[in-house]
């Protein structure tokens, strides 16, 4: 049994903004970030959705799984700019603001430098607010995996930002 159409559109409108973070922090840029969103909001409406399952992981789930099927498909994807980053940040003046930046920037180029499995686990539970257990049943993995992961990705990008200063 799936969700009925009227419902799943609802459900879509309530998590849009959730699913359009989670794309930007995979794919790092605004444009192709709107791209998977709008893939995966397609795959969930063609495909529908269990009306058991919850819907907000099995809706990452089906993301991640478009992502990594867009990743095998294209040799490499296009991360943001710093001026796209910027537009996606409250406004700020003066000295704080140049500070920001420089740290908005290097933070963007080492969270280049992660695998993708580090930046998807990063992306579940540093900017969506996942917990472990929840970041596990998205990506269909181990919480040990979630676990072990997220900590080299922290290690990782504290190396990467130190090694600049």
């Amino acid at each position: 049994m799936k969700h009925s159409n009227k419902v799943l559109k609802g459900l879509l409108v309530e998590h849009l903004d959730a699913l359009r973070r989670f794309c930007f922090s995979l794919t790092g840029s605004a444009a192709d970030g709107d791209d998977l969103a709008q893939g995966t909001v397609e795959l969930l409406l063609e495909k529908g959705v269990p009306a058991d399952a919850p819907f907000l992981p099995w809706m990452f789930r089906v993301c991640k799984n478009h992502w990594i099927d867009g990743l095998r498909s294209r040799s490499r994807t296009r991360t943001a700019t710093a001026d796209e980053l910027e537009r996606h940040q409250d406004a700020h003046d003066g000295q704080a603001d140049a500070f920001h930046r420089i740290q908005v920037g290097e933070l963007q180029r080492a969270v280049e430098q992660l695998d993708a499995d580090q930046r998807l686990v990063l992306g579940l539970v540093s900017v969506q607010g996942f917990s472990y257990r929840e970041a596990a049943e998205i990506l269909d993995i181990p919480i040990g995996t979630v676990m072990s992961r997220l900590s080299r990705a922290r290690k990782r990008l504290l190396e990467l930002t130190e090694e600049n200063k």
